[in-house]
């Protein structure tokens, strides 16, 4: 085994790429420009490896962030991640983009609230503990009203992502009980951040093949909902 593996995160606008090794980081690739992910991800995937002198055989994995997030993004990075993993056969990791932020704040006293912003006046929300450095899931993943969280946290957290700074005033109850929130500097999830969590992953055995690797979007689509309420014929 090589140790070195690649980890590809287009949840959100701000998408990256890092080549690890070990716990490592080598390189890291980060765009938050405009445009789609298909403009840049695959020549970026390239370039890193040639930085590094290494072509995907030699990867021991790939990892991806497969939700919650964009799913225009998460449909073009992981078809991205399985043609590649396919290709050189090689295990793929799956990761939440709510772990990755949760990832920014390691060893954190309190549990760590990860919010992203889910548009609609929604947010994505994941509870982890970080005392041991990587995040441990408290609870599952899941979309909701910020307005909500108050029946979930039981205890003062610490908040971090953008959608703690995006709905501040609607949290500033919670803020009042203790919460604290991170900088706004930590607002996207970034692949680098998954370093140390994927070798875990691997030591556990958590990996899929590239056929498993499936996105989680948590919520239903735009054009899933029209559908369900009959705006839509079936396809």
């Amino acid at each position: 085994m090589s140790g070195r593996y690649l980890i590809v995160d287009t949840s959100t606008p701000a998408g990256s790429l890092a080549l690890c090794e070990n716990g490592r980081v080598l390189v890291e690739y980060r765009r938050s420009l405009p445009g789609t992910h298909t403009e840049w991800l695959l020549a970026a995937m390239d370039q890193l490896l040639a930085q590094a002198g290494i072509s995907p055989r030699q990867l021991e994995a790939l990892a991806a962030v497969v939700g919650p997030g964009s799913f225009t993004g998460l449909r073009v990075g992981l078809a991205t991640v399985k043609g590649v993993a396919l290709a050189a056969d090689l295990p793929v990791v799956p990761l939440s983009s709510l772990e990755l932020l949760a990832c920014a704040v390691p060893y954190a006293a309190e549990p760590v609230c990860a919010l992203l912003d889910a548009r609609k006046s929604e947010v994505y929300f994941g509870l982890y503990d970080t005392s041991d450095g990587c995040p441990v899931a408290v609870a599952d993943d899941e979309v909701l009203p910020p307005a909500e969280l108050s029946t979930r946290l039981r205890e003062p957290v610490l908040m971090v992502g953008d959608g703690a700074w995006v709905y501040r005033d609607q949290l500033a109850d919670l803020a009042g009980q203790g919460c604290l929130f991170a900088s706004p500097c930590l607002g996207s999830p970034r692949a680098a951040l998954g370093a140390e969590l994927v070798v875990r992953r691997l030591k556990e055995k958590c990996s899929v093949s590239a056929a498993s690797l499936v996105p989680r979007y948590l919520r239903a689509s735009e054009a899933e909902r029209a559908r369900n309420k009959g705006d839509l014929p079936s396809l």
